[in-house]
Parts: C-alpha cells; sequence; structure tokens
C-alpha cells in the first residue's frame, strides 16, 4: 500500500524532470538557427537548369559552410525571366505565406511588389556590410526605389550579346557583323548554306521582347533608347519605326519553330552546329559552359557596340518572413566578395561588386567586366529595370505578337499608348 501511494509522486517528479529537459533541448536546438527558434531558410527564384541552378548551388555552398545547421528550402519555379514565378510569388505575398528570400531584378521590376506592404528596407544591412563602397554608383541608383533599398544584387548581366558558332562562320569565312546592312548580308550566306542564320526561341513570351529591346538600343543610341522610359523620346520616333522594320526583316530568317522553343531550346542550335546566331543575355554563357560547348563566340548586337545593356538579379527580404536571422545571413552572403566569385563564373554574369578577382572567369566574362567599365549603361526593359512592370509586360505581350504578326504600323501605335498608359508619354 506504501509503494502504491508514492507512485503519483514519483509519476509527478519524473513529468517534471522530463518537462525541464524537453525545454532545455529546445533552447539549445534554437542557438544560432535565427529567429523563432528556425533552423530553415526559405529561397524562392525562378534558377531551375544549367548555369543558373551551378550559381545558386554554389553560393548555398558558401553559406552552408558558414551556417551548416540551416536547412535551404530551394523553392524554384521554371521559366525565363521569372515569367511563371512572379505569378506564385504574388499571390504568396498576397495570402500572407512569403518565402524568406526572393529573386528580384533590380529596378522599377520592385514597384509591383508594393514594398512599404510586402518587403523590408534594406538600408541599414547597406550600411553595415559597407555596400555603398563596393557596388557602383550606376547600379546603387538602380537599386534605390522610393529612396529606400529592397534589394541586395548578386550580379551584373548584360542583355545585347550577339553569340555565333564559331566553327559555322569559320568553315563559310564569315565575320560577326557590326551593322544590320552586315548582318542581312551574313545571313543569307547561310541560308544559302542549309543553315538557321538567326535563332530565337519566344514560347514564355519575353524573348521578342529582349531582342527587339537590343535593336532598339543600336537604332536610337544609349540615350534616345533611355529617353523612351521617361518620356524625352516619343514612341513615334522614325528611329522606332527603323527598328521595328529591322526586327519583321530579322524574323525572316529565323527557326520557323520558334514559338515552340525557350531561349535555351533555341541556343542549342548553335551547340549542335544547325544554327549560326542567337541574340540573348549573357546567362547564355553560363548555359554554354554547363553543356560543356566550347565552340561559341561573342560580339555586341549589331550597332551597340559600347552600349551595355543592363540588369541585375538582386534578393529581397520579404516582411514578416518566418526564418528572419537565417535570411539577414543570406542575404549578406548573396552581397560578399566570396558569395559572388562562387555564383557568377557558373552563372555566367559578372560581380555587383567592384572587387572580384577576374582571373576567377572565363575569357567572356572578363570582357564583360572591361565593357561593363566603360559603356554606356542603359536598363533594360525585358528584365526589369527600364519600366514598371505592368508597362515591361505589355510591352513583351505587344513584342511577342510582333514576332509573328509584323504589323509595324499598329505596334508602333501602341507602344505608344502603352507610354500614355503609364503616365509618361503625352
Amino acid at each position: 500500500m506504501e509503494e502504491e501511494a508514492e507512485m503519483p509522486s514519483r509519476m509527478r517528479k519524473l513529468s517534471a524532470v522530463i518537462s525541464v529537459l524537453m525545454i532545455a533541448a529546445m533552447l539549445l536546438g534554437a542557438c544560432g538557427t535565427g529567429a523563432k527558434g528556425t533552423n530553415k531558410l526559405e529561397m524562392y527564384s525562378w534558377w531551375t537548369a544549367g548555369g543558373e541552378a551551378d550559381g545558386l548551388n554554389a553560393m548555398y555552398a558558401v553559406y552552408k559552410k558558414l551556417y551548416p545547421n540551416v536547412e535551404i528550402i530551394n523553392a524554384t519555379v521554371a521559366g525565363g525571366a521569372g515569367t511563371n514565378a512572379k505569378a506564385v510569388l504574388s499571390t504568396r505575398l498576397q495570402g500572407g505565406d512569403p518565402p524568406d528570400s526572393f529573386q528580384l531584378h533590380a529596378g522599377l521590376e520592385v514597384e509591383m511588389y508594393q514594398p512599404d506592404k510586402y518587403l523590408q528596407p534594406l538600408d541599414s544591412l547597406y550600411a553595415s556590410e559597407g555596400w555603398d563602397k563596393v557596388f557602383p554608383k550606376d547600379l546603387i541608383s538602380l537599386l534605390k526605389y522610393q529612396d529606400h533599398f529592397w534589394g541586395v544584387p548578386v550580379n551584373i548581366h548584360r542583355a545585347n550579346v550577339l553569340w555565333y558558332n564559331k566553327k559555322v562562320f569559320q568553315d563559310n569565312n564569315l565575320t560577326p557583323p557590326t551593322t544590320w546592312d552586315e548582318f542581312f548580308k551574313v545571313a543569307e550566306a547561310l541560308k544559302a548554306k542549309g543553315i538557321v542564320p538567326l535563332v530565337i526561341g519566344t514560347k514564355e513570351g519575353w524573348e521578342a521582347g529582349h531582342t527587339f529591346e537590343t535593336i532598339l538600343v543600336g537604332t536610337l543610341g544609349a540615350e534616345g533608347y533611355k529617353g523612351l522610359w521617361n518620356g524625352k523620346t516619343a514612341w513615334t520616333d522614325p528611329k522606332v519605326t527603323e527598328a521595328l522594320n529591322t526586327f519583321k526583316k530579322l524574323m525572316t530568317y529565323a527557326n520557323s519553330d520558334y514559338s515552340a522553343l525557350t531561349w535555351s531550346d533555341a541556343a542549342q542550335y548553335l551547340v549542335d552546329g544547325k544554327g549560326a546566331m542567337h541574340i540573348m543575355g549573357d546567362w547564355t554563357d553560363g548555359w554554354f559552359t554547363s553543356k560543356g560547348f566550347t565552340g561559341y563566340g561573342w560580339a555586341p548586337v549589331p550597332g551597340t557596340k559600347g552600349i551595355f545593356d543592363a540588369l541585375s538579379d538582386s534578393f529581397a527580404a520579404a516582411k514578416g518572413a518566418k526564418n528572419q536571422e537565417n535570411m539577414i545571413n543570406w542575404l549578406k552572403v548573396a552581397g560578399s566578395k566570396a558569395g559572388q566569385e562562387a555564383f557568377n563564373p557558373k552563372k555566367g554574369s559578372i560581380c555587383a561588386r567592384t572587387d572580384c578577382d577576374p582571373k576567377l572567369f572565363n575569357a567572356y566574362l572578363q570582357s564583360a567586366m572591361k565593357d561593363w567599365a566603360v559603356d554606356a549603361i542603359v536598363p533594360s526593359v525585358a528584365h526589369g529595370a527600364a519600366a514598371v512592370e505592368r508597362w515591361a509586360t505589355a510591352y513583351k505581350d505587344v513584342m511577342n505578337t510582333f514576332a509573328t504578326k509584323g504589323d509595324v504600323q499598329a505596334t508602333q501605335a501602341q507602344l505608344q499608348q502603352l507610354c500614355k498608359d503609364n503616365g509618361v508619354c503625352k
């Protein structure tokens, strides 16, 4: 009977000991894992394949070395230029389920995310990390919106690159064209040999806008092109007409299956030796590298020598992030020399920082570093830098239709109306 009377007392003591041990274990598990005792970091991007994924994984490796107990949740949505990812992300933000950090093009793309409502300003992080001293002034001005920083840039990309198959050019005694007249002469020579002169894929809806953007840059010049987005250049300008006619003619030399292909599907034509030229950003360099393909050359898109059509990938901090400390540490890695030197050689881009070691980069990327330092810089519209998202999206839709229909007059009128609709043109 005495043993039975002691049982409840023993059970209460045992329960108390277990409770203390559980609390201690929880406290120990929380040490060094981030806000709210978490040990996760949810990262959101559209980098799913080739050099993009390789570069991202290299930066993850830098983070894991510093924070080995944090589990990285690699939340990705496939689709070039973030076509699909942006829609899914908007739904998550509005639904109160944000990832901790997500990919964001530097520039006016931030407007679509209502930064005051959904993002954390990063001014204090810029100050503590000294990024105002290692990011170039052109990039700093691009990163500011409503006088705050909302993203940490990891790279600089160039949009206006003409990639070509070196063997195809050598076998046909051709040199990379520097003007559109030269381009069409080269295209005729290639067409006569049964080689697709220009490969393009428009499946995801942004690639035609990307290509036309580079034609605009070369036809209007740096200041004329920038004027399209601030109202100083009218979309009714004769040079815009000229650019549209150039693009229309260019499409007559393109692969017939362009509407069924992504940009990387089109680039495969060069790898296979079935196509000669491809206008695309320098993530193509990373993609070629991931494929083990070295037989490619590069040149500025005709008419754009001395102009750098720029974009930058950055990472934002979501308001209400579940893993705040881990997310801040991620942003520190993203902006660091070690993080950018791991990421960019594989991604096919150059560092946003000015102190990266050029020896870590291949010949193309070293050339891009030199051009970035001296060229006139213009912002890409297809990749979120030049215009607010609603305008950029409408522009890409118009140009995707133009690639197939080729109605110059109607398209030019539509582009002018879009400028008016966005309060820039009168």
